[in-house]
């Protein structure tokens, strides 16, 4: 393979970090994992960060070992992380403290005083981005009324990808795909919203050019060409957002739009060519992010493997140290229906014990209690279906097109036993991989920056080309009708 070209795909997601070379031989692409680590939050003094000088340090790790297997045959690297958090630097390009986390609670209450100043109704048309607590413009009041003066300090704002971008390249940049996470962005005119930025007094000289996905940045460090032993390598900005990445890696075709990207959270939506902005699309949640080459990303985000995660890692506290495969096993073994929560419920939003937090749920709805293991997992993957199920109707009323296959990608994707449940919910043909589609969907913007494809449907066919699909038919979809029923119950007794 010496004349096959690498790419490093810098993949950093909320719960672990890799390094990934999208090796291209001229026909297909393989991946292979240079270095794995994990990103997790850090608390001091009762405040969330992100370690980004670890984070860094793994990463040059990661290129170090590519370029001790591939040498002068990597011909380009990228970033993407999660979405909305951020770092600020000074005059001098010094970080100035590491990021907040996203889950950190000094945004507790802020949604509700920004909306005193400025209408929910014109953030919505603004930015077509749905409301959570944890984006950007929650976290960017919150910094300004804490009183430290950062906000004022800071010279540049930073995404967290633009953040690794610049300590690799040393160019300062705003991707578009990771800014329109920050509820800020305006999809329509594809410029910082004036409106938003100035009702809030936050500095306009934070928000500057936005770079497209795709674009040449510069080229690798002295620094970092010194501390990996790599040449003057070309870094492109790609889909500095995970999902962007992910949806872009994606082989998705016109006539079946539909994904779902499954991790940590899922996003379920549809790649459409204009922004659906509307009071409608408000009203239930929906957000309009940027993708690549001019493409949104009309999308809701659910809670995902999230509830999983949290129980993992409490039983592994308790002295039980299980494998995901372990728990899907055990959640197969379980009565299904037998009790159902809404996953997205405010109660399960921050980290910690997740199973009394299941349990008071289910009680205070008048359901069963789940008392072993493998009734809290069933519970749980049962529900994410069934609000699968919910949101994919909701996405169907908002779109022209009939929606009858669902793509997923990303780890969620290996679930055999969630995807079937998903077919089963939503009565459709759910199509399963790749499972690394944010990696290629790296790749293929860095691909397209240097030329070697032409256009985003090539790089999609590629990635088909290279990557095998598992299909799964919907098997008894009537039975899910009343456990989605319920479900739909739960949540609308909670918003009255």
């Amino acid at each position: 393979m010496k004349s096959a070209s690498v790419y490093l795909a810098i993949d950093l997601g909320a719960s672990n970090g890799r390094v990934m070379a999208g090796v291209f031989d001229g026909q297909r692409i393989e991946l292979r994992e240079m270095n794995r680590f994990p990103s997790n939050g850090v608390e001091v003094a009762g405040s969330t960060h992100w370690d980004v000088l670890q984070l860094f340090s793994d990463v040059l790790d990661g290129l170090s070992k590519a370029q001790a297997l591939y040498g002068d045959r990597i011909a380009g690297i990228g970033v993407d992380t999660w979405g909305v958090d951020y770092a600020l630097l000074d005059k001098t390009g010094k970080l100035l403290g590491n990021p907040f986390q996203y889950r950190d609670p000094r945004t507790d209450g802020i949604e509700e005083r920004i909306h005193k100043i400025i209408s929910r109704e014109i953030i919505y048309k603004e930015t077509g981005i749905q409301f959570m607590f944890f984006n950007t413009i929650n976290q960017l009041f919150a910094e300004k009324e804490s009183g430290t003066g950062s906000l004022e300090t800071a010279s540049h704002l930073v995404f967290l990808p633009d953040l690794f971008n610049y300590w690799l390249s040393g160019a300062i940049i705003q991707e578009r795909s990771i800014a329109s996470t920050s509820q800020l962005l305006n999809p329509l005119t594809g410029k910082w919203s004036d409106v938003l930025i100035d009702r809030l007094g936050l500095p306009e000289h934070l928000f500057g050019k936005i770079t497209e996905p795709g674009e040449l940045i510069g080229n690798l460090l002295a620094e970092v060409q010194e501390q990996t032993g790599m040449g003057s390598v070309p870094v492109f900005a790609v889909a500095g957002h995970d999902t962007g990445s992910a949806v872009a890696g994606a082989p998705l075709r016109d006539e079946a739009p539909a994904f779902l990207s499954s991790g940590t959270w899922s996003l379920m939506g549809i790649e459409a060519r204009h922004p659906l902005i509307k009071p409608e699309t408000m009203e239930a949640s929906y957000s309009n992010e940027a993708g690549v080459e001019g493409t949104t990303r009309f999308l809701k985000n659910i809670c995902g493997m999230w509830l999983v995660e949290q129980l993992k890692e409490e039983w592994f506290q308790e002295g039980n140290e299980f494998t995901y495969e372990n728990l899907v096993d055990f959640a197969m073994e379980a009565e299904p229906f037998r009790s159902i929560i809404d996953p997205d419920h405010p109660s399960f939003a921050r980290p910690g014990p997740m199973a009394g937090r299941i349990r008071d749920f289910c009680r205070e709805h008048g359901q069963p209690i789940p008392v072993t293991q493998a009734q809290l997992l069933r519970t749980v993957f049962d529900s994410l279906a069934c609000k699968y199920r919910i949101i994919f109707e909701q996405l169907g009323s908002f779109t022209s097109k009939r929606l009858s296959e669902m793509r997923v990608v990303g780890g969620g994707s290996k679930n055999h036993f969630l995807n079937q449940c998903t077919a089963n919910a939503l009565n459709c043909q759910v199509k399963a991989g790749p499972v690394e589609a944010t990696s290629l969907g790296n790749v293929i913007m860095q691909m397209r920056g240097a030329g070697k494809i032409e256009s985003l449907q090539a790089g999609r066919e590629l990635v088909e080309r290279s990557f095998s699909t598992y299909s799964y038919s919907p098997d008894n979809a009537k039975a899910w009708q009343e456990p989605v029923e319920r479900l739909k119950q739960i949540i609308e007794a909670g918003n009255i």
